[in-house]
Formats: structure tokens, sequence, C-alpha cells
């Protein structure tokens, strides 16, 4: 008796006499069950044990040949072709270096139905831009704006998460852009209920901080081709220096910085804690829940953290630097929407942060782009995700510890043009606070293999 299988709301069942490894028995279906990102390894087995089967999993959108003209710079090639020899796996390359015309050449190479992953509503039109080249009529979109199936379809993580059940046996290529954001909790479930056997993972920033991307090599495959930025500064990246500069806070922001500081690090010392990585500072924050000292100690903190992020001095530098690069094209990054908007006040530069609307955004990307705009200043926003006209002037003003925040910002000002020689990020620190140790981890981060 043949073995049977079939796709159910993102499972694999496998009905007959058969074992098999990636399976657990389920007596209420009688019936051998796998989560449905096993389906390809299933199938190995089943041919390796030369077990007959008839699979009946896929329900496939129908698809034609793909056909486009690609132009491939070398190390695209080399991605593409290093994918193309086992079809799965992640493919880590700077922003700015072209990470699309990658996935566009193993789509035209496979031509079979694709769902490409993406984080937002901007992405989806720049993927479905892109996609074009491949005919209009044969790309959709499924998001919370639109939903329509077709042989390329471009989804949002959270679209596809909900509905990973409908999409789990519809494509047999998974694209996922951003991949770190795929170890999530419930994005995770995304690749682990789909079928699709060929998984490409497309990222600037591989390493998460807290360690997930440990699940990528079993829920796309692991890391099989990567460039850093320095590798393509010059040639096909523009070329950058990092300059960091260390400002002093005024004396008053320095007595202030010193008394919150003190009252949040007597806690820690009092309750016998060591901060050495982000999971110990959750300690704390977990403690606020039923202990008001702890409360008091992470407000605290954050106002000295405030103090350091928002000094004087910073925006004294910064008109300076404003002053030195009139003819440059600056995005100023900040972590905080206030600072954004104290410093769009005071310079008159267009700010671009998570409240701007999406066509204001477009007026602001599209003057910073003719050269209206020789400045823009946003939070987190520009980090990731929003194409960014050329630049070669970028001005940290504050921001995390996180390496990939770190690259992400660095990549807004190395995409090549004719115009530009040299980019230059800058970095302002505030001295003596503890700006200092959150500049120092996102670098040995950023240089960590």
């Amino acid at each position: 008796m043949k073995a049977k299988l079939s796709y159910e709301r993102g499972t694999i069942t496998i009905k007959g006499d058969v074992h098999i490894p990636f399976a657990t028995y389920d007596s209420r279906s009688d019936c051998l069950r796998a989560m449905a990102f096993k389906y390809r390894d299933i199938l190995r087995y089943l041919d390796k044990s030369r077990v007959d089967y008839v699979d009946g999993v896929m329900n496939l959108i129908p698809c034609p040949f793909f056909e486009a003209e690609i132009e491939l710079r070398e190390y695209q090639q080399q991605a593409a072709e290093r994918w193309l020899m086992d079809k799965k796996g992640c493919i880590v390359l700077p922003t700015g270096s072209g990470k699309t015309y990658v996935a566009l050449e193993i789509i035209e190479e496979l031509s079979v139905p694709t769902l490409i992953v993406v984080p937002t509503l901007d992405l989806v039109d720049q993927w479905k831009e892109e996609l074009s080249i491949f005919g209009e009529e044969w790309i959709g979109e499924f998001s919370g704006r639109e939903k329509e199936l077709k042989p390329i379809t471009v989804s949002t993580y959270d679209s596809a998460y909900i509905n990973a059940e409908l999409l789990g046996n519809k494509f047999m290529l998974l694209i996922f852009d951003e991949v770190h954001h795929l170890p999530s909790e419930s994005y995770k479930q995304i690749a682990e209920m789909s079928a699709a056997p060929y998984r490409l993972g497309l990222t600037a920033t591989y390493e998460r901080e807290d360690n997930l991307h440990s699940l990528l090599p079993e829920l796309v495959g692991g890391k099989i081709f990567e460039l850093r930025p320095e590798d393509l500064a010059g040639k096909h990246l523009a070329r950058y220096i990092v300059k960091r500069i260390y400002l002093p806070l005024t004396e008053e922001e320095r007595k202030r910085y010193e008394t919150k500081a003190r009252i949040f690090k007597e806690y820690i010392r009092r309750k016998g804690l060591t901060l050495r990585s982000i999971e110990d500072f959750h300690k704390v924050v977990m403690a606020t829940g039923y202990d008001t000292r702890a409360y008091e100690a992470l407000k605290a903190w954050d106002e000295a953290r405030k103090i350091a992020l928002n000094s004087r001095n910073k925006l004294i530098k910064l008109r300076e630097l404003l002053e030195n690069h009139r003819e440059n094209k600056i995005i100023i990054f900040t972590r905080h929407n206030d600072l954004v908007y104290k410093i769009s006040r005071l310079f008159l530069i267009p700010p671009i942060t998570h409240r701007t609307l999406k066509d204001e955004r477009q007026t602001i990307l599209e003057g910073f782009k003719k050269g209206i705009f020789k400045a823009i200043v946003s939070s987190q926003v520009l980090d990731e995700g929003i194409d960014v006209p050329d630049a070669n002037i970028g001005i940290i003003m504050s921001g995390s510890g996180s390496a990939r925040e770190f690259i992400q910002r660095l990549g807004r000002i190395l995409r090549p043009s004719k115009d530009k020689n040299e980019a230059i990020l800058y970095e302002l620190v505030s001295r003596e606070t503890g700006e200092v140790q959150t500049s120092r981890r996102r670098h040995a981060s950023k240089r960590s293999p």
C-alpha cells in the first residue's frame, strides 16, 4: 500500500504503513503528522528509502515561465549561484548592494510560484515595482489593503503570519526579505507552516542580539553567502569613513545626569545584579511590576539617558556639521521622535517619523532626491525598508547598541552615484555617559564574525 501525503492546516499528514523520523503519530487522525516545513525532508527520506507514495501536498498557483533581462554584478551572480546549489539559505549583503536583483535572478531561474514576505507596505510597493519586469499581470499582493494571490505574490510578515495555513501549500519558493525578522515567536510560523521546498533569506544583518538567528538554518537555511560594506566600498558602494565625535555634557547637564545615574547604579548594587547583557537589563524591567524601587531606578536611568541623547553640545556640533556640509545631502538619525521634531524646528529640516503620512513622506523624499531639501531628520523609520535617495553624509545623534541598526544607517549613505566620492558617517557621543559603552557595543558587534 502506498503512503499518502496531504497538507492540512500547516502540517503534512502521512497515511500508510511507513515510519518517518520527522513525523509523530496523531492518534485522533490515525496518521503521522509533521510541520509543513519538513515536507522537503520527508520527500527526500521516502525517495532514499524507496517507499512508494502519493503526493497530494501542494496546491500550486499556475505559473508561467518568467523571462527578463537581469544584469548582475559579479558578487550578485556568485550569491545566486551559491543559493541555487541547494535552493536554500540566507544571503547577507549590505544595504544598497542590490539584494533584490539576486532574488529576481533566482525567481527567473526557477520560474515557480513564489511568495515574497517583507516587513512593511513600503517594501511591498518597492518589490512590486521591481518585479514588474516579469509582467505586472503576474504580480499579486497579499496584505491588509489587498488580497490577490498570483504566481509571484508579495505579502507583509503580519498578513503572511495571520494567513499561514492558507498560504502554506500554494508556493514552491519562499523569499524572506529582512529575514532577521522571521525568528520571532509569531513570524516563524510563516516558515513552519509552509511546505515550500525552496527558501531564500535576504538581509544586511543576519545576527540578532537575542541569538534567535540560530533558528534560521532550520527555517530557511543558514548563511550561505556574505559580504560586508567594507568588501564592496570603492567599487560597488561608495567609499566611506566613520567619525566618532565625543562631546562633553554642560556642567548643569552633567550634574543632572550623575544624580539620575547614581539612583540606577545604587539599585543595581543593592540587588547584587551585574548588567552584562540585554537579558540582565530585562530582569530590572520585569522587577518594576512588583518592586517600586525598580520602577524608580528604571525611570532615573531613562531620564539620565535622555540627558545624554539630547545634550546641548550635540546640537551645537550638529549646527557646525550642517554648515560644513551645506553642499552635501545629509540624513540625521535619532532614536526618539521628540529629538526629531526639536531638530526640525531648530534647523528647519523636514522630519520623517512613524507619524508622517505616506504622501508627505514621499514628498519629502522626492524633494530630498531633487535637492530641494539638503537634509532630512528621522527616527528609526529610515533604518530599514525605505529606499532613500542618494545621501553622502549621515549624522547619528542617538541610537542603540545594535550592530543591525548601525549597519542599516551606514547603508543609507553608501549607494553609489556619479557625484559621490566618499561618504561620511558621523557619530555624536556624549562623553562620560552610558552612550560611550553603547557606541562601543555596536562597533564591537559589527566586527564580530
